[in-house]
């Protein structure tokens, strides 16, 4: 188990980095929703929004990823894979 500093150093990065994740999620939603609104009042032909809504979102999905879905390597991990490349 890391040191106490050590684990609140952890919180805060974890902490800072769902800030920012959260904060490009709304850009993202905002920023979209506008090119939406300009595709709307300009005659709702082709859904050109279609694009930056797909490219985006692939970055704010891997945003997400790095934020949410990562866990730290475990101590156990460590060791397993240290074993193998021992072999």
């Amino acid at each position: 188990m890391p040191p106490e500093g050590e684990l609140r150093e952890q919180a805060i990065r974890s902490l800072r980095k769902k800030h920012r994740f959260r904060r490009h999620a709304f850009v993202y939603v905002a920023v979209n929703a506008f090119l939406v609104g300009i595709w709307a009042v300009t005659g709702a032909g082709f859904f050109w929004p279609v694009f930056p809504i797909l490219g985006w979102g692939i970055g704010l999905a891997a945003n997400a990823w790095d934020v949410y879905g990562q866990r730290e390597m475990s101590e156990d991990a460590i060791s397993r894979e240290a074993e193998r490349l021992r072999r």
